[in-house]
């Protein structure tokens, strides 16, 4: 699943937020940690994640979780911007 829409409608029915990132090639976020669970999914681009020290590149419409609490970083490593979707588990 790719529509962003489908996603977002699906994250909901799960208790999860939905929202939108951008960004530009070489762009990384380091080193994160979060109370609750995380869901991200790539929609173009080449974005790596490293959750607690494993490296996974999921491929677009690919989900990935990242548990409350885990170590995680996320990397635009292609040559063009990047657009994932990232939403929290509410509490």
């Amino acid at each position: 699943m790719s529509d962003p829409k489908e996603i977002a409608a699906d994250w909901a029915r799960r208790g999860f937020t939905c929202e939108l990132w951008i960004d530009p090639p070489g762009r990384r976020w380091e080193d994160f940690t979060h109370p609750v669970d995380e869901l991200v999914t790539p929609l173009e681009g080449e974005v790596e994640f490293e959750i607690e020290g494993r490296v996974v590149r999921p491929q677009p419409g690919e989900e990935l979780l990242i548990p409350a609490g885990a170590l995680h970083s996320a990397r635009n490593v292609g040559s063009t911007t990047t657009r994932w979707l990232y939403g929290y588990k509410r509490q």
